[in-house]
């Protein structure tokens, strides 16, 4: 499909989010269920982008369309990176958003606010049926609060106090947190390495 760009996640709040950030260029944004595919691909990966990569071409050879994919994670210092890759997963796979926050809270319980620096982690490729792929990081520094904060995001966001203040990602309208998100970020240069080759 010409002017086609298909979101390769099954993950409706990061659809949410890369509607928003992609809405405005020359392409139809597609999802896996608007085009009947259901296709769940096994993040075996050690890094963000491998998992990305494994993602995006998957769903690539799978439909013939630009497939744009994402691996992110959360890594706390304290803790030695970790979440990281496994972010999504971590404690288990039957653990819900809010059981990792509290899984994440009682392993941070006895760290100290000025050693409880972390950052999310983003990286984005873009396959094509052909093989061919565009690749775009971006990062998002900030701290691991005490107690969950704020109703709006998903995943840590609650315990993610953005750089420099005692506002949580939680807190922030979705408009705010696309202009200094990890993947706010990572989206734009996509955007732009797109624009460069006349591909949007």
């Amino acid at each position: 499909m010409r002017n086609s760009l298909l979101i390769a996640t099954n993950n409706a709040h990061k659809i949410l989010e890369f509607k928003r950030l992609l809405n405005g260029i020359n392409h139809e944004i597609l999802t896996p269920a608007s085009i009947g595919v259901n296709l769940d691909v096994e993040e075996s990966g050690n890094t963000f982008e491998q998992n990305a990569r494994l993602k995006a071409h998957a769903f690539a050879k799978a439909t013939g369309i630009d497939s744009l994919a994402d691996d992110s994670g959360i890594e706390v210092d304290a803790l030695d990176g970790r979440p990281g890759v496994y972010s999504a997963r971590y404690g288990g796979t039957n653990l819900s958003d809010e059981d990792r926050v509290q899984l994440l809270l009682r392993e941070l319980v006895d760290v100290p606010t000025e050693k409880r620096t972390c950052r999310y982690r983003v990286m984005l490729v873009l396959a094509r049926p052909d093989g061919s792929e565009i690749l775009s990081e971006g990062k998002c520094e900030g701290s691991i609060a005490h107690k969950p904060i704020g109703l709006n995001g998903f995943g840590y966001d609650p315990i993610f106090l953005v750089d420099n203040s005692q506002v949580s990602m939680a807190e922030l309208s979705p408009e705010q947190k696309d202009l200094i998100s990890h993947r706010g970020m990572a989206t734009k240069k996509m955007i732009q390495l797109l624009q460069s080759e006349g591909g949007i």
